[in-house]
């Protein structure tokens, strides 16, 4: 293993890639938006973080259509934190792994039917209207971002896979 690597933590590597792959690749400089995308992969590196949304009983939601109508049924942060879980989640899915989206896909009862884009983009925004209750939650605005920029929040983690993989 490259001994350099081996003494970066996980966050701080994808914080540098990200903004590396965002500032460099795409010429996108926006360092909050960027900095929610590396703390986004930092958080899901862990596949409980990734299904972290559960029904009131405890079951692990693993589509998107049982998310929605979960956060739906939430009210103040919690419902925030619902909505903002599955723009994280569809952002996760669309921009790292698309060709395992499609198969997630047609695979699902339901979620063949949702547009994760589209539905990111929704999720996001209505997160960003419900006021956070302390500074220590992500502000409002970079949520709107997430859902005004989501495309570009796409290509860029499409670019970080490819740097990931290393050369072709």
């Amino acid at each position: 293993m490259d001994p350099i690597r081996s003494q970066v933590s996980p966050d701080r590597f994808f914080a540098g890639l990200t903004e590396y792959v965002f500032e460099t690749r795409l010429g996108f400089a926006d360092p909050p938006l960027v900095d929610y995308v590396s703390g986004l992969l930092g958080r899901f590196i862990h596949f409980d973080a990734i299904y972290r949304l559960r029904d009131p009983v405890g079951r692990r939601l693993e589509e998107v259509t049982e998310m929605m109508l979960e956060a739906a049924a939430r009210v103040g942060e919690a419902r925030r934190e619902a909505h903002r879980h599955i723009g994280d989640f569809t952002l996760f899915w669309t921009g790292l792994y698309p060709d395992i989206l499609e198969t997630r896909q047609n695979k699902s009862r339901f979620d063949r039917f949702v547009d994760y884009r589209e539905q990111s983009k929704i999720a996001y925004s209505i997160a960003a209207e419900i006021p956070a209750p302390d500074d220590t939650s992500v502000a409002g605005p970079v949520l709107e971002r997430l859902s005004d920029e989501f495309e570009i929040c796409v290509e860029g983690l499409h670019e970080l896979r490819k740097e990931l993989s290393g050369p072709q």
